[in-house]
């Protein structure tokens, strides 16, 4: 009889209290660039889509246009900006592929990548077609 895996050892408080307001601060953003989209005729398809590729976080429709909408916060756009590596760009271009996948019923219409940058208390500023699928 084989023992249970050990479970992984416990964040210190001060860790797991960083890591929480990260995470909030990152679905404040989500929801911040989404209803950016929906004041500009946008509606949203879907929020914080898993695939194994990875996440998508938010694609939105407007007439034949989709976007798929990755959303960075922090404190400075550059910074912000930088976070949106090749690395993720490869991957938001693969989970994609399984969101149209399926979606089919998508796949006609004309598709974007774009980037959302956030930071606190401002508008975000959102890139439209920041990188294509094959970068």
């Amino acid at each position: 009889m084989s023992r249970p895996a050990t479970p992984p050892p416990a964040l210190p408080p001060d860790e797991r209290d960083r890591r929480q307001r990260a995470e909030d601060w990152g679905l404040a953003a989500e929801r911040l660039v989404e209803l950016a989209y929906r004041l500009k005729g946008w509606r949203c398809v879907a929020r914080r889509w898993r695939s194994p590729a990875g996440e998508i976080d938010l694609v939105m429709r407007r007439g034949r246009q989709l976007a798929f909408v990755e959303v960075k916060a922090r404190a400075d756009l550059d910074v912000a900006a930088e976070a949106v590596t090749l690395r993720a760009r490869r991957r938001i271009a693969r989970a994609a592929i399984m969101f149209i996948g399926r979606h089919p019923a998508l796949d006609g219409l004309d598709q974007r990548f774009d980037v959302a940058l956030v930071r606190p208390w401002r508008w975000p500023v959102v890139v439209e077609n920041a990188f294509f699928a094959d970068d």
